[in-house]
């Protein structure tokens, strides 16, 4: 970021060292004249803003030579809107009206320090500070004095927007010049050094941190040509701002009013949206994968994806884990754009941890870009989609609502033991309810008879959980036959 206290030691030294060139000062003091012949009016702003009228005059100047009837901030006429930047000011009724208006887009409304220095960086900065990146001193100041131009110094000139010619010298005189001559015709123009007691910072200083974070972000967002990050809003900037108004359909000012800075921070905050693509396609996808692993089976509904095949081992183990993660693998690969499947996967890189938090990561990045219409549930397909690979790596199927209604853990723990435990206790049940009417007899039925007579009621309780247990079993084996994930039938010998 370039600040004025980095250039400050500059200015003083160029003003110590500004001598006229003898071939330009007739043209210097005419210049000098014209613009004390407007002091009346300069002046008028001068209340207005705490602008000092020299300072006015030599904006005037440079924009529009000293045309009343033009805008201070581009040169265009008062009477119709501003197509240049700043775009959309006016019209405005007086010449007075529209400077105030520009000066207070430069944010010079109300500033105090008005050195020699700070003076000749407010009036470079009203143009660009492009000129120091390519070491020349910018014409805008110094043209026609020894400090820019042969044979004392380097030329070179900004000739269109962002092209400098290095062996062109502008022609115009410099601003810095005229208010040399200005002085010299004029005793009433005093310029010290900074005021004593000044605020912490000026106006135009409090917002260069905003306008660097834009140019950085603009930057980053592919501002083209690519901006200078010194925290001044000049012609490049203002170009730029003006662009990406456009683009997002927002006022064409060029300038960096809230609105704007909102929207720029928003856009370079935004992350890259991804290729919009449905849970529900992701969730059938591992569907099929699920179905491949039955052995035996084939997979149904959606077209699976082109995957290696899966081998089984010997004797109806299941799948080797290895082959499984290559299968995610595989279906990680084609779910990112554009992407094409691998014909083989090297298996040392397929770690549960690696393939699970690609295709999580993937699955992540994708939920928040699908639209709601496409996709009303996102959170309960992803939480599909994580059981299912839950599944998948430990090579269990995924538990329905029937089996699952105690949760996870308690689900899996009775999954295909419901039904065999409920009969078993129904049987139970029924033997120490036939054993009570004798609890004085001996061996087996002695002690059978002990038990049910220190549980009193205990039929009465027992044979409804069992046989509820029981037909709980038989609508979970209902289930599984219904979802196609019953363990196939056992090899007879």
């Amino acid at each position: 970021m370039v600040s004025y206290e980095s250039l400050k030691s500059g200015y003083e030294k160029n003003w110590d060292n500004l001598q006229i060139r003898p071939a330009r000062l007739a043209e210097a003091n005419a210049t000098a004249r014209k613009a004390i012949n407007g002091k009346a009016t300069y002046q008028q702003v001068e209340r207005l803003t705490g602008v000092p009228w020299y300072f006015v005059a030599l904006c005037h100047y440079r924009e529009s030579n000293f045309d009343f009837d033009t805008y201070l901030g581009n040169g265009e006429s008062l009477h119709r809107v501003t197509c240049l930047v700043p775009k959309g000011r006016g019209p405005f009724a007086s010449f007075v009206d529209g400077a105030v208006d520009a000066l207070r887009v430069q944010h010079f409304v109300g500033t105090q320090d008005w050195c020699i220095a700070r003076t000749l960086y407010r009036l470079e900065c009203f143009n660009g500070l492009g000129y120091h990146a390519k070491g020349v001193n910018s014409p805008y100041l110094y043209g026609g004095s020894t400090l820019y131009g042969p044979p004392e110094a380097r030329p070179g000139k900004f000739v269109a927007d962002h092209v400098f010619d290095p062996t062109h010298t502008d022609s115009q005189l410099g601003t810095a010049v005229i208010l040399h001559a200005m002085m010299s015709l004029d005793s009433s123009i005093t310029i010290g050094d900074s005021p004593s007691i000044v605020p912490r910072s000026e106006p135009d200083e409090d917002v260069a941190s905003s306008v660097l974070l834009m140019q950085q972000t603009l930057n980053r967002l592919g501002a083209n040509p690519p901006l200078d990050e010194d925290g001044i809003s000049g012609p490049k900037t203002k170009a730029a701002v003006s662009q990406f108004q456009q683009q997002h359909g927002l006022e064409d000012t060029g300038l960096l009013d809230g609105t704007t800075i909102s929207a720029i921070t928003r856009a370079g905050v935004q992350p890259v949206q991804t290729a919009n693509i449905d849970l529900s396609q992701i969730l059938g996808r591992l569907e099929n994968l699920a179905q491949l692993l039955q052995p035996g089976a084939a997979p149904t509904g959606a077209t699976p994806i082109a995957i290696p095949p899966i081998g089984t081992l010997p004797a109806g183990q299941t799948t080797q884990l290895s082959q499984i993660l290559t299968q995610l693998q595989s279906l990680t690969q084609a779910l990112q754009p554009g992407a094409t499947i691998p014909v083989s996967t090297t298996p040392a890189a397929n770690t549960p941890v690696n393939v699970l938090g690609q295709l999580l990561s993937l699955i992540t990045k994708t939920a928040p870009a699908t639209p709601a219409a496409t996709n009303p549930a996102p959170t309960d397909q992803l939480k599909q989609v994580v059981d299912l690979l839950g599944a998948l790596l430990g090579n269990k199927p995924v538990l329905g609502q029937v089996n699952g209604a105690l949760g996870e853990t308690i689900g899996k723990m009775l999954d295909g033991k419901k039904t065999a435990l409920g009969i078993a206790g129904s049987l139970i049940t029924a033997l120490l309810s036939a054993v009570t009417t004798s609890p004085n007899a001996g061996g087996l039925a002695g002690l059978l008879g002990t038990i049910a007579s220190a549980v009193p009621g205990l039929s009465q309780f027992a044979l409804p959980i069992s046989l509820a247990l029981t037909a709980w079993g038989v609508l979970g084996k209902m289930e599984k036959w219904a979802q196609g994930t019953a363990p196939p039938p056992k090899p007879t010998t």
